[in-house]
């Protein structure tokens, strides 16, 4: 109804001085409808759409039926090196930032003062990091206080969108990016020169980067022992999120070009250029500094950074500079307009597949993912097969439940 409203209006006589083409009419009624959709004039749906196939990606790789056999791109790096599967949070963190510069430019519009807009901030990585704590304590994962992780990747986020926003509301693009640049080489130089108590100096008593002699797990250990992820070590851990907030500020620079005035030729030719940048420069500092998601070293925030910007140049080209949506984009708009939505639909799916048992025909008791993968085998897949369409399977089952709230319209914010 909006677009064909918007039709109506620049048919008649007189608009803008001129009649518009039927082309350019079109067209217009084609975005105004995708803003209805999206429901905040002007958003990019290229976000959205991005956001959405990494919703569908996390849960993809959060549920495998086999942990060991899966397909190797849809599993994490076992320590140094990667795959696709690693990109997908970083691809979060990057997608914060675009969205805190739009979400803070919007909020200035309406007359709100720094402190204002930073009180909303602080009140936002609140509720997020309650959400993370909650779902790690949740009951469907095998309640246990004693061992309930503090970590996780919603509190990753939240600090990371705490701390961007605070550069962002307080630091010019400069002082932005002498913080970006002082993430990395700063958590470099920890890892590199600063000995590991009991341990000794990275590179001469102790191997550099050992999964478990490295400073960001000794300090998390000392925090939250017992309370980790790998026991030993947490993948979210407090050190190597100072990294994590330079992945975020990467969006930010992304935010403030997408929102510049230039043609988006220059708009997706920038992209390209600073992704292509981004990878070969992560690419050649690996050398000397691994790339390692559970570390989130230095190297791969440039790498996984370069993804990301190569990744949105492409979905802005189709969907903002060719006008490629439709019926293909709606499925994927299902988890990218709810994505809070669909990390809990996610937890509610790992959580029964990993802490709930059957008996097996032997009489063992095994986890329900454990079963189904068993029961895939069974009728002839082969194991990384029957792993995958159990994957499917939770991303089919988790897009079901929120298809209900897209249908009532219905978009949790925090």
């Amino acid at each position: 109804m909006v677009a064909n409203f918007a039709v109506a209006a620049i048919e008649r006589p007189g608009y803008s001085g001129r009649m518009a083409t039927t082309e350019r009419n079109v067209q217009l009624a084609k975005d105004l409808r995708v803003n209805a959709v999206t429901e905040l004039p002007g958003r990019l749906l290229c976000l959205d759409v991005y956001r959405g196939l990494m919703v569908a990606g996390m849960i993809i790789v959060d549920n495998p039926g086999s942990d060991e056999n899966a397909y190797r791109p849809i599993m994490h790096a076992k320590w140094n090196g990667w795959t696709s599967a690693d990109f997908i949070f970083p691809s979060f963190l990057f997608l914060v930032g675009i969205s805190l510069v739009y979400s803070f430019d919007a909020r200035r519009q309406r007359g709100q003062t720094n402190k204002q807009i930073l009180w909303h901030a602080v009140k936002r990585s609140l509720v997020l990091i309650v959400i993370g704590l909650l779902v790690n304590a949740s009951p469907i994962y095998g309640l246990d206080l004693h061992s309930w992780r503090f970590e996780g990747v919603t509190q990753r986020i939240a600090l990371c969108y705490l701390m961007a926003a605070i550069l962002e509301l307080w630091n010019g693009r400069r002082g932005q990016l002498l913080a970006f640049l002082g993430s990395l080489l700063g958590y470099w130089a920890l890892l590199r020169f600063v000995p590991v108590p009991g341990a000794g100096l990275p590179g001469r008593d102790i191997p550099f980067m050992d999964p478990v002699q490295n400073l960001p797990a000794w300090f998390d250990r000392k925090l939250f022992m017992g309370h980790l992820y790998d026991r030993v070590r947490d993948p979210e851990g407090i050190i190597h999120t100072i990294p994590a907030i330079g992945t975020t500020l990467i969006g930010v620079f992304t935010g403030h070009w997408l929102k510049s005035k230039r043609s988006t030729s220059r708009l997706i030719g920038g992209m390209v250029f600073f992704g292509i940048l981004g990878m070969v420069a992560g690419e050649l500092w690996s050398h000397w500094f691994p790339i390692n998601k559970n570390l989130w070293t230095s190297s791969f925030v440039l790498f996984s950074g370069g993804f990301c910007l190569l990744f949105l140049s492409l979905l802005y080209w189709v969907t903002e500079a060719k006008g490629w949506h439709g019926t293909w984009t709606m499925p994927i708009l299902v988890f990218g307009m709810n994505a809070i939505a669909g990390f809990v639909a996610d937890s509610l799916i790992y959580g029964p597949g990993y802490t709930f048992t059957v008996t097996a025909v032997n009489g063992a008791k095994i986890n329900w993912h454990e079963a189904a993968q068993a029961h895939l085998e069974a009728v002839g897949l082969s194991v990384a097969s029957a792993s995958l369409v159990y994957s499917f399977a939770a991303v089919l089952i988790c897009w079901v439940m929120l298809w209900f709230l897209w249908r009532k319209k219905i978009f949790l914010k925090v």
